[in-house]
């Protein structure tokens, strides 16, 4: 019993020190790991759905355990939340705020971005984002499409075949050939397509140099033969 109160202390420790404190800078990080925290401490029930009705005399047992459950979800999902938070910070949310959810709604509304600022941003980071051709292609692709999918959530849609056509504007004069390849096709790629099609083609771009070095090195290697045969010629004479 003792064994079964240390490892579920350790993991609940565990889980608090993974939340980040808030700084003003990082809020989508730390409500990201507030809700993570919650969700698999089990305590996110007052974030998902509002505040059950007070109870009265005529309560069933079920309404009962139902709002003790929501209200024991309240209680310690507020301390949690007032725990990542700086007490300087904390002044900002009046004390009269003792529903969690409310109280994550307005720290919200004070650390939040800018919708237009962030979608400046993005924008600006998507437009001018190029692939140098020494890092991993799918990577990048995916970070293309992450940036695609964040500015989706602030309701500016990217069409899939832009975000292919951008993807592949932006990759280097190696794969200039690649590139007129698929303006000739009729088809279009799918994502998906695009990832498997770019990963195959750098692959065949890694080994035609490995084979190009190897077939220098073994010219230069030849060169020297030659060089030392008449030397060799010489002695024996």
């Amino acid at each position: 019993m003792q064994m079964n109160s240390q490892v579920n202390f350790s993991s609940i420790s565990a889980n608090l020190n993974s939340i980040p404190v808030l700084n003003g800078t990082n809020f989508k990080e730390w409500k990201e790991n507030i809700l993570i925290t919650l969700g698999c401490m089990d305590l996110d029930l007052a974030l998902r759905v509002g505040q059950p009705a007070s109870l009265t005399d005529g309560s069933t047992q079920d309404e009962r355990r139902y709002y003790e459950k929501w209200d024991r979800s309240n209680r310690l999902s507020l301390m949690i939340i007032k725990r990542g938070i700086p007490e300087s910070f904390r002044g900002a949310v009046s004390d009269e705020v003792t529903n969690a959810k409310d109280f994550l709604s307005e720290i919200e509304k004070r650390f939040v971005k800018s919708d237009k600022a962030e979608i400046s941003m993005l924008l600006k980071d998507f437009t001018s984002k190029r692939y140098s051709g020494k890092g991993n292609i799918r990577e990048y692709i995916m970070e293309m499409s992450y940036i695609v999918s964040r500015l989706k959530t602030l309701k500016i849609e990217i069409s899939e075949d832009v975000l292919v056509h951008i993807v592949l504007n932006s990759l280097p004069i190696a794969f200039d050939s690649f590139k007129v390849s698929y303006n000739c096709q009729k088809e279009k790629w799918s994502l998906n397509e695009l990832i498997s099609y770019c990963v195959q083609e750098e692959e065949r771009m890694k080994q035609n140099k490995i084979e190009s070095a190897h077939l220098a090195s073994t010219s230069k290697d030849k060169g020297k033969k030659r060089k030392r045969t008449p030397i060799k010629n010489e002695a024996a004479q």
